[in-house]
């Protein structure tokens, strides 16, 4: 931004007295005001240009017509999924020329979903993706009229027009066929949160591959994504202990697990397999190293960057991405 004599850099008062507008006529430019006459805004941009003038990103935009910036709404950016997808994301924008920025918000309070979208436009973002495996945040982001190419993460159903995801069902189906087809017929599900898109899916993944094999099953327990809840919840299920092998429904819940069961003397997998989800990057050096079903996260960003700055010219398609189950310690059930 240049600056005049005195070091002082234009003010958006110095751009309304060149124009011959007022201040609040130059703002609305700003904000792409559909009030304003299309010749007072050019006048108001060739001065903004002719002094250099940038407040912000917003302005920059304006006038260059382009941010190179993709933006990421998150209501779960400490999770191991949505931080991977993340930084997957920002890896594929920069190798396309494009910054990220991201907006985190409170999925529980549909304010901070609006002005975390709302700062986000603001900086003139060429593209959003959200990243908010609560139902209700897609809901909540579906009914806005957004105006911007947008892509979600994992929101199958609830928004299918904007979606990307890995096939959470077929992982779960991976995970839950693999202990049946060890012999495995008394088989625990730990889900996650209930409201979490990703958690309802491995559910119904478990269940319906349960079904088709025709092996009854308990209701799932319902847990919170950490290891924590893992472990307390393996010490009250080895209270009765009846199954042989758990699907848990992501991989810190696992080590949780399998800390439980190492506190019982019991041996993982010969007393009890475990599988569970993610592939976090620790999972190899578990002990015993844990089978898992692995989703390809810099795979899912740069098919995500893809199809964002794709949209509208008939580029790329919107794909499903299948998972893989990662195999490092089964065992049958104890005879």
């Amino acid at each position: 931004m240049s600056e005049d004599a005195t070091g002082r850099r234009p003010s958006i008062r110095d751009v309304a007295r060149l124009a011959g507008v007022s201040h609040q006529t130059v703002s609305r430019v700003l904000n792409n005001h559909p009030s304003i006459r299309a010749e007072t805004k050019e006048r108001v941009l060739a001065v903004m240009a002719e002094l250099d003038y940038s407040p912000n990103r917003a302005a920059r935009a304006l006038v260059t017509s382009r941010s190179h910036t993709i933006g990421v709404l998150t209501s779960s950016a400490t999770q191991y999924g949505p931080a991977s997808s993340i930084a997957a994301i920002e890896a594929a924008a920069r190798a396309r020329g494009f910054w990220v920025t991201t907006a985190n918000v409170d999925a529980a309070d549909p304010n901070s979903i609006q002005a975390g979208l709302a700062h986000l436009v603001a900086q003139a973002v060429e593209g959003l993706v959200v990243i908010a495996p609560q139902v209700r945040v897609i809901r909540a982001i579906a009914a806005q009229s957004i105006g911007i190419p947008y892509v979600t993460l994992q929101s199958t159903e609830v928004d299918p027009g904007h979606a990307l995801s890995v096939d959470q069902i077929a992982g779960a189906r991976l995970a839950t066929r693999h202990l049946i087809e060890l012999g495995h017929r008394s088989i625990y599900h730990i889900a996650g949160p209930q409201d979490w898109i990703e958690a309802e899916a491995r559910m119904r993944g478990f269940l319906e591959e349960m079904s088709d094999s025709d092996i009854p099953t308990t209701a799932p327990v319902l847990g919170d994504w950490t290891a924590e809840f893992g472990y307390y919840a393996g010490r009250e299920l080895l209270r009765v202990r009846d199954f042989t092998a758990i699907f848990s429904s992501n991989d810190q819940m696992a080590l949780g697990l399998l800390h439980a069961i190492r506190d019982e003397g019991l041996d993982c997998p010969r007393d009890i397999s475990i599988v569970g989800f993610d592939d976090i990057p620790e999972a190899a050096h578990f002990w015993p190293p844990l089978t898992t079903v692995r989703q390809d996260f810099a795979e899912l960003g740069r098919r995500c960057v893809d199809l964002l700055l794709g949209q509208g010219e008939g580029e790329v398609e919107q794909p499903v991405l299948l998972p893989e189950l990662v195999v490092r310690s089964s065992a049958g059930p104890r005879r």
